[in-house]
């Protein structure tokens, strides 16, 4: 099960099942790191997300028209002006289950999960740069741990499920959480390490 920007932890009337259009819409890292930080965050404008990620204002506002046009994120009109259009994400999370996904729906979630992934690699990447600047106390909890595992699909499958089982006995929502807490972002990655399992061939 891959979720945006991990992965899922049961739902509810907040999170959104992926359908296929929605799926090809979110197969593109950048719009899956914009949804992400409005999700983190809360509403925002096309520029302060350009200024967030790095990106030209225009090339922002081009991929929020896409992500609510797959009903992802929705406009704000209330609150902004002329110039600069507010938007808001639509749902907690972004659930999708590829062994559950039908036939037709199997590219485009390949093509999502490739995008979940090299979104991840990306909120990787600006973590490590706050790494020498955190504040001790959080520097003593944070961790990247890699482990070398031996497992079969369903191994995976059966681990998977205990881990997601533990996350949501600490989640809440933002409204409930405890004093002193700080959005944590946890990565559950699970993967064959590259160039051990045969690969399918390319699509022509």
């Amino acid at each position: 099960m891959t979720a945006s920007p991990t992965a899922s932890t049961g739902s509810s009337e907040r999170d959104v099942e992926l359908g296929t259009a929605a799926l090809r819409v979110l197969a593109h890292p950048l719009r899956l790191s914009m949804l992400n930080l409005l999700r983190e965050r809360g509403p925002s404008t096309a520029t302060r997300l350009a200024d967030e990620l790095g990106i030209n204002p225009g090339a922002a506002s081009y991929h929020l028209r896409r992500l609510a046009s797959g009903g992802l994120i929705l406009d704000e009109p209330d609150r902004g002006t002329g110039r600069e259009r507010w938007w808001r994400a639509a749902h907690r999370q972004s659930i999708h289950d590829p062994a559950a996904a039908p036939p037709e729906q199997r590219e485009a979630g390949r093509a999502y999960t490739h995008a979940v992934a090299v979104a991840a690699t990306d909120r990787l990447r600006r973590a490590a740069q706050e790494v020498p600047l955190l504040p001790q106390e959080w520097l003593d909890v944070t961790t990247y741990s890699d482990f070398l595992l031996y497992l079969t699909p369903g191994d995976v499958d059966r681990m998977r499920t205990e881990i997601f089982d533990v996350i949501s006995r600490y989640r809440h929502e933002k409204s409930e959480a405890p004093e002193g807490s700080s959005p944590v972002a946890l990565h559950v990655q699970a993967f064959p390490v590259p160039g051990t399992v045969e690969l399918r061939a390319a699509d022509a």
